[in-house]
């Protein structure tokens, strides 16, 4: 199954939260000189046009990068997300949003390397185009396969300089998609124990979806969950009311950027008095 294209949904809240949260683990890595990989197994199209085409039909990204885009006093750590996507946008209009893998290439230093999957044939098309075009001296850094994610995985684990990131994004369009996320999690870490894995999920009524991170806590004992709920579910159960990022071998400091940071996200993005974030460890727990 593989109708999801994730340009109806750039932008989002779901998406500032978890591309706020690569740019931290990305920045965490690179306080070494030593090398790493980041790779992301549901790549999509790298990048996504907010002013035509499919952003334009839901315009999810007003409830998302757009409530931060004229905000002033953002935390070090959300302003830092911002410039990222700003980058993007030199002339200052928010007409583009980045997907993790162009977050990733503006934070990669050179001797990192990047390593995406994507299925779906237009999307990992345009994916090599969008890299073609705007990354064409970086082809030596990058390596795009238009493979299954999930299964590839086990193929580049572990990296050779035995550092690195693997961002797990699946669109759970598929209900399978839940247990081949713990499933990959669990043989990722039985070849790369150190490495830090991080995994997306959305917030929905559905049991699959509350009972992802309970199922990812067992796996490993040092773990980051993090959710951000924009509001209240919707009266017929359907849709996506927030998300989280959880994950495993997390940077030591990250929970208290957290803690710090979303007070602001929940402010910004929420859409009523349900509005909330929580951020859990192994071993603390901050929920508001």
């Amino acid at each position: 199954m593989l109708s999801y294209r994730h340009a109806f949904h750039a932008g989002n809240h779901a998406d500032v939260l978890k591309h706020f949260v690569l740019v931290q683990l990305l920045r965490y890595l690179n306080q070494k000189d030593k090398p790493y990989w980041l790779v992301d197994t549901h790549a999509g199209a790298g990048v996504y046009a907010l002013d035509k085409g499919y952003a334009t039909q839901n315009a999810e990204f007003a409830d998302g990068i757009a409530r931060l885009w004229t905000r002033d006093g953002l935390p070090a750590p959300l302003a830092d997300y911002v410039d990222v996507v700003r980058s993007f946008n030199p002339d200052g209009r928010l007409r583009r949003y980045p997907g993790s893998p162009y977050v990733a290439m503006r934070i990669l230093r050179e001797q990192d390397r990047l390593r995406l999957f994507e299925l779906h044939a237009t999307d990992n098309k345009l994916l090599r185009e969008n890299f073609g075009r705007d990354f064409p001296d970086d082809t030596r850094r990058v390596a795009i396969g238009q493979a299954d994610g999930f299964h590839e995985l086990k193929a580049v684990l572990p990296p050779p300089p035995r550092r690195g990131l693997v961002l797990i994004d699946p669109a759970y369009e598929d209900k399978r998609d839940y247990l081949r996320t713990v499933m990959t999690v669990k043989e990722g870490l039985a070849r790369f124990a150190t490495g830090v894995f991080a995994v997306w999920y959305p917030q929905l009524q559905r049991g699959d979806a509350k009972e992802l991170p309970e199922k990812l806590k067992k796996l490993h004992g040092d773990w980051l969950d993090v959710s951000l709920t924009v509001g209240a579910p919707a009266a017929d159960g359907f849709g996506m009311h927030g998300s989280g990022l959880f994950v495993v071998n997390p940077p030591w400091t990250l929970a208290q950027t957290l803690e710090q940071a979303m007070p602001f996200l929940r402010d910004a993005l929420g859409r009523d008095d349900a509005a909330g974030f929580a951020v859990r460890t192994g071993s603390a727990e901050t929920a508001r």
